[in-house]
């Protein structure tokens, strides 16, 4: 069965790249019969904002996406938030401690800033003998966890790009966990998507540089016949091709909502953006993209946002929806509902 998950980071609204993900995660496991899934990633504790995880939950349930499983869909593969998985991972660190796929690094602060302005981190504790770490150890001094890289390649068939292929050269062996005892990004995200039996790993094709590092997570815990299968969309782009920033307010699915621009509409230009399906027609509704959707029709090119585009489509669900009676009185009454409440703030 396939499992999808939307993995987003509390650190403020859902922008139009972020429901684009959560859509295609959605339709790639209602299409097939499979179970979705909202993990909330935020290890990261200084970048995360209080209320957002509830604001991201609350905006998918706006636009019709019904997770499965999430915080507030309790199942046997939980918590769903990873700040109530830390023991899950310490767990799992340890593991790679006693398999030799990763070691401790006692290097300072002022050590480590040191070694990036020669070109990053020399692996010097890497090389420790058990003399040297049980004396660290013995003196408690921290310290934090680091992926053992080895040698070679790394490669991964990604469902949209095709093979792809690194040396192992260009990866440092990344911290995995921190000496607060805090998992990093990496660690946190290939043991939830194994514990929790994702099938699937759908995600921009902003973390491609990342994937080879969890492809050697997974071989570092012999997880390599359950590792999942990639899936990296491509960017979205303004009409100069420079990649969309999250600091526009028109990124803002929020905002947007707040403008009176439809959820449908909405959803229909997200799920058009570097998606094509097998028919041409203007209106495409949630449970059209279902039946349509497969991942032969994901573009690799990056997706250019129009907002003349969503105008467009906004008039065409308005009209829609003013077609029958069921419909057209809510959009009447949200309609005049803003207008009052636009005139009350003058």
């Amino acid at each position: 069965m396939v499992v999808a998950r939307f993995a987003p980071s509390p650190t403020g609204y859902l922008h139009l790249g972020g429901l684009r993900t959560a859509l295609f995660n959605y339709l790639l496991a209602r299409s097939q019969g499979g179970q979705f899934m909202l993990r909330i990633e935020d290890t990261d504790t200084a970048r995360t904002v209080p209320g957002a995880a509830e604001s991201l939950a609350n905006t998918l349930k706006i636009f019709g996406l019904q997770y499965d499983a999430g915080p507030d869909k309790p199942s046997s593969t939980g918590p769903f938030v990873q700040s109530q998985r830390s023991a899950i991972y310490k767990i799992h660190a340890d593991k790679l401690l006693e398999s030799g796929g990763g070691y401790r690094c006692f290097c300072t602060h002022q050590q480590l800033e040191a070694q990036k302005s020669k070109g990053g981190y020399d692996r010097r504790c890497r090389h420790l003998s058990n003399d040297q770490i049980q004396s660290n150890l013995s003196q408690n001094k921290p310290f934090s966890i680091r992926l053992k890289v080895p040698e070679g390649r790394t490669s991964f068939t990604d469902l949209i790009h095709g093979k792809l292929e690194f040396s192992n050269r260009t990866l440092d062996d990344g911290i995995v966990m921190k000496s607060d005892g805090l998992p990093t990004y990496h660690l946190a995200n290939v043991v939830d998507d194994r514990l929790m039996g994702v099938t699937h790993v759908m995600r921009g094709e902003e973390w491609i540089p990342s994937t080879p590092k969890h492809v050697l997570l997974y071989k570092a815990f012999g997880w390599d016949e359950t590792m999942p299968k990639f899936a990296h969309v491509p960017l979205l782009v303004n009409k100069d091709g420079q990649k969309l920033s999250k600091r526009h307010s028109d990124v803002n699915v929020n905002s947007l909502l707040e403008k009176g621009y439809l959820p449908e509409a909405i959803l229909n230009f997200v799920g058009l953006l570097g998606f094509t399906p097998s028919v041409s027609k203007d209106i495409w509704f949630l449970e059209d993209f279902v039946k349509e959707f497969r991942i032969e029709g994901l573009s690799k090119s990056a997706a250019i946002v129009s907002y003349d585009q969503l105008d467009r489509l906004n008039r065409l669900h308005i009209a829609h929806r003013l077609k029958s009676p069921d419909t057209q009185a809510p959009l009447l009454e949200s309609t005049r509902k803003s207008f009052l409440d636009k005139h009350n703030d003058r």
